[in-house]
């Protein structure tokens, strides 16, 4: 119970943060590009988590290189995202976006959870959980509908 009360601010803070960060990488989008802006983020994250990696934790490069080559592909896919929310937050909105990544991301782990994908154990779609994937679609929908100031960039 613990790491469940620990567990779900931590993850709302999170949350939070990528609302601000896509927030800011949107901005700084019209200013460069989106390339150019994902790259960046990229630069100054990585910058980060090498001080904390000098800091905290003994680099092994050993146990770096014994891991399965498509655990590699994470990185990809949160490029993919970032590409994607630079892109949309300036002509959707913030609200928008995030919906529509929050979205993407339970019907994904929906489809990861059923499968048992990537050494999940599974757990079956039922009628509940599609039911949550329709209010959801719904809700992205309505934010989109309600935000006045669509640009087109």
């Amino acid at each position: 119970m613990m790491l469940l009360t620990f567990a779900f601010p931590l993850l709302l803070l999170g949350g939070m943060a990528i609302a601000v960060q896509s927030t800011i990488n949107g901005s700084l989008s019209l200013h460069t590009d989106v390339v150019t802006t994902a790259w960046l983020t990229n630069v100054v994250a990585s910058v980060i988590l090498l001080m904390l990696i000098l800091l905290f934790e003994p680099l092994d490069i050993q146990k770096i290189l014994s891991v399965p080559i498509w655990q590699y592909t994470g990185a990809l896919f949160g490029n993919f995202c970032m590409v994607a929310i630079v892109i949309a937050v300036p002509r959707i909105g913030t609200a928008a976006t995030i919906v529509g990544v929050i979205a993407g991301q339970i019907m994904m782990g929906l489809i990861i959870d059923h499968f048992g994908w990537f050494g999940n154990g599974q757990l079956p779609l039922d009628m509940k959980r599609l039911a949550a994937v329709g209010l959801l679609a719904g809700a992205l929908y309505l934010i989109y509908l309600s935000d006045k100031r669509r640009v087109t960039v």
